[in-house]
Order: structure tokens, then sequence, then C-alpha cells
């Protein structure tokens, strides 16, 4: 039989995450809201309900948090990213949609713009500005501490969502929401294996540096490739940033420096869609002449792998509001939330992107 512990932690591990919609802009500079404003025009598919879970659950008694009323509330969301990306666009609108749908009093949103001590500071703002819980995208794995110590002292729960932070949980944070970057990396593997059949000489556009997506997202695919498909060698690894320009730079370079590279690794969208247009400017053919495999699962690039032009897309799916808010609901009600919940992300080959591109965000 299960400990009363051990059920309310199962319990927080079967949030419910309801219909999100999703915006086809979103802000990219501080807002604040009234009931968490704006519409959105697009259907969109939330974030999953959480396959997994893991670390000890922390409760609102053990975090030492007041109780609280989110309709009655004042709640933070910290982008870290420019929204420049679908990913980002995506994410900061069901945020939006999923405070206004509950009620929320009021959402202070804000974007880092690609900057660590914007973010800190952004905190710290809406921490001035009165916000009593905090949903933050990081930026980096490391280096928000001054913001989650300003937020602690205050005694502001806060969840991070996407980005893990090298911190205390249950402590500097409540928990983290996202998805299984190792296990993306690995089942990117597996769809360059298939679309190579197990030889190619690969090259690896790595997201920015310091933080655990880009690590994870590697890691994942390297060991896979090096366990199951001896005949393929990775042979350049370079950062593309994250961005759709930057990848697209780097994808020239390492194609004229290594003309026999024939396969391509991106660790998001925005950064594979550049090497499509890489490979064309070349007078190649993305997806035939050098096989592409990515992570995020865009409606760009799930349309490019509808059009041939790229061979397997990962999901990373960026919608968070149902289940970051259903996960504050559970914390104010007493339950006890996992260290880090774990959601399930879909996969998109030639056999079902077109019947799915309207899922894609």
């Amino acid at each position: 039989m299960m400990t009363q512990r051990r059920s309310r932690t199962l319990a927080a591990a079967c949030l419910l995450a309801a219909t999100a919609t999703l915006a086809a802009s979103g802000c990219s500079k501080s807002e604040t809201s009234d009931n968490a404003g704006g519409d959105s025009s697009q259907g969109a598919q939330a974030a999953e309900t959480p396959e997994s879970s893991s670390g000890s659950g922390c409760s609102l008694t053990t975090y030492g948090a007041p109780k609280l009323d989110l309709k009655n509330a004042i709640v933070g969301f910290s982008q870290s990213e420019k929204e420049a990306n679908p990913f980002r666009i995506a994410e900061t609108q069901s945020i939006k949609d999923e405070a206004k749908k509950i009620g929320v009093k009021k959402l202070l949103t804000t974007n880092a713009q690609s900057q660590l001590s914007k973010q800190i500071s952004d905190i710290q703002d809406m921490l001035s500005q009165g916000a009593q819980f905090l949903i933050i995208a990081p930026l980096n794995s490391d280096g928000l501490e001054p913001a989650l110590k300003a937020a602690a002292a205050k005694k502001v729960p806060v969840l991070t969502v996407d980005r893990k932070v090298n911190s205390t949980a249950c402590k500097d944070y409540v928990a983290f929401l996202g998805s299984d970057f190792v296990e993306q990396g690995k089942r990117a593997a597996d769809a360059m294996i298939k679309a190579t059949d197990g030889k190619a000489k690969v090259a690896i556009l790595l997201g920015a540096s310091g933080n655990n997506v880009t690590t994870d997202r590697t890691k994942g695919f390297v060991d896979q490739i090096k366990a199951e498909a001896p005949g393929i060698e990775i042979v350049a690894q370079q950062t593309g940033e994250f961005a759709r320009d930057k990848g697209q730079q780097v994808m020239e370079q390492l194609l004229q420096s290594k003309p026999d590279i024939d396969a391509v690794y991106a660790e998001n969208d925005e950064m594979g869609l550049g090497a499509v247009t890489a490979i064309k400017s070349l007078g190649k053919k993305p997806g035939k002449d050098v096989k592409i495999v990515s992570v995020d699962g865009t409606r760009n690039a799930v349309q490019a792998l509808v059009n041939g032009e790229y061979n397997a897309v990962i999901e990373s799916n960026p919608r968070f509001g149902p289940l970051a808010f259903a996960t504050a609901q559970k914390f104010y009600g007493g339950e006890e939330i996992p260290e880090n919940v774990i959601i399930t992300d879909r996969a998109y080959d030639d056999t079902n992107a077109e019947e799915s591109l309207g899922g894609a965000f």
C-alpha cells in the first residue's frame, strides 16, 4: 500500500493540462494586464499531461509560503528570450491565455531579450510591483541566484519552465516543468539513424551555451549514435545559438569546409530552418542530399517536413500555461509537487506530418 506522501506525490504528477490557444505574436517588452488580457486566434494543443516525475515533493508548508488564491493574486511571468521565434511566442501566449482562463487578478509579463542581467532585474522589478507567484523561463541554468534569493526573501514561490536552474528545489524554487531533453536527443538520433540508414557524416548545430537544454540534447544524441550507429560519424559540433540566421551562417561555413557532410542535427527548429536555406544556397537539396532532424515542433519545420525538405522533428512543447497554473493551484491546495514534472512530447515524420500540421505551433 502506498504511503500518504507517495499518494500525494503521484497525484501531483497527474496534473491535468487543459486546452490553450496560440496567438500569432506575443509581447516583446514588459507588459501589465488586468485579468491576464488578450485572446488569441489560432487553436493549439496544450502541454501534455506529465508522463513522469522525480524528486521529493514540495508542499506549501515545506516551502514556507503563505496561502494564496490565484484569482486575487498578482502573478509574474519572466520570459528569457526575445519573441522572435515560434517557441517563445507560443510559450508566452499560453501563460497569458491560461491566466485569463482561470481568472488571475493581474499578470505581469517581462522579456529579458536574451540578457541574464535583464532577467534578474525583470524578476526583481515584478517583485517590487507586488508579484505573489512567479513563473520563470530561465535564460541560463546558472546565474539567476540573485533573483531567486529576492523571491525567497519575500516568500514568493517560483516555478521554472522549459529550462532547469542549478539551484535547490523546494528552497530556491518549487519545481521544474518541462521536457526530458536527453530523451529528445536520443529520439532525434533514432530518427537520424532511420533517415540515413545508419550511415552519414553528421554536423550538430548546438543550442546556446550555459543551459541544460543544449547539454542534454547533445548528450542524448551523441550517446545514442555511439551506441546504435557506428556507421554515423559526427564530424562537427558548432553553436547556432538557437537562432535561424546564426544556424544558416554556421551551416554554410560547415558545408564549405566539410562538403561531405550529408546530415544535420539541429537542436532547435530555427537553426534547422536556417540550415535548409544554407543547403539550398550551395546547390544541394535539403532532406535528400543533406538529411535534417531537429527539435521543437514549429509549424514551419513540420511544413518543411511535408515539403520533403526535412526528415524528422522531435517536439518540445512550449504551451506550459495550463500545466503551470494547474501546478500552482495544487501547490496552494496543499498537495506536494515533485521536483521535476516531465511532459510527453510527440515526434513528426513523413508518415504523420501532414495530418499533424494543425497541432504544430
